[in-house]
């Protein structure tokens, strides 16, 4: 039934949950960037959605998730198949390495939202966009293409 109302089920969950912007829209070329050089679009691609008009739309849905243990799980399913899928795309490594490397990335981006746009820790919160992706995107990149010893 899921497949016969919508397009899938993360477009289902979008819809139940009132997610404030379209992952696969957001991301969209992520996949496509040479994994070596794909942290920067990562985090750029995080950041003008984070700094555009959903802003506000993503803080409520980002409180109301961390108190929900529903939504939690509804957001674990929803990260793993719409979010981590794309930016692990084309890595190389056995699928246990991949989902290491996704779950790495995941804690960066989420800790990147949480404290810049949440908490608005500064000067972090206040730090410009290029600052950020300076500073954060070469974390995100170890994470995706550097050792994991």
């Amino acid at each position: 039934m899921v497949h016969h109302f919508f397009d899938g089920k993360d477009e289902l969950f979008a819809l139940s949950v009132e997610l404030p912007a379209n992952p696969a829209e957001v991301l969209s070329g992520v996949e496509s960037v040479d994994p070596g050089q794909r942290a920067e679009a990562i985090v750029r691609a995080v950041l003008r959605l984070w700094e555009g008009p959903a802003q506000h739309g993503l803080v409520a849905f980002v409180r109301g998730t961390l108190g929900s243990k529903a939504k939690t799980a509804l957001m674990r399913e929803m990260l793993t198949h719409a979010i981590l899928s794309r930016i692990t795309a084309g890595l190389p490594g056995t699928p246990e390495e991949k989902r290491m490397r996704a779950s790495l990335v995941a804690t960066q981006i989420v800790g990147l939202m949480l404290m810049r746009y949440v908490v608005r820790l500064d000067p972090l919160a206040s730090a410009s966009q290029d600052d950020v992706v300076r500073l954060v995107a070469p974390n995100v990149q170890h994470y995706l293409t550097g050792e994991l010893t």
